[in-house]
């Protein structure tokens, strides 16, 4: 296994999604889905639908220092 090969296609694919910080607010993200209550079902269409953008929901909201929306 070419594990350099493997490295890169990682790191592209990092990049792609707008870098390490996005990375670990999508950790972030899916971590706080996890932790709810409700069926895994709901959890994993979540998570699916949280990982289609990269980032936490609301990020723009963040910087601007307006609060993110949240679902009720």
């Amino acid at each position: 296994m070419d594990f350099d090969k493997l490295a890169k296609q990682a790191k592209e694919l990092i990049d792609k999604r707008g870098g390490t910080d996005s990375l670990v607010e999508d950790a972030k993200e899916l971590k706080d889905i996890a932790g709810k209550d409700g069926s895994l079902t709901d959890k994993a269409k979540e998570a699916l639908e949280a990982l289609k953008e990269p980032g936490a929901p609301g990020e723009e909201a963040a910087q601007t220092g307006e609060e993110p929306e949240t679902k009720a």
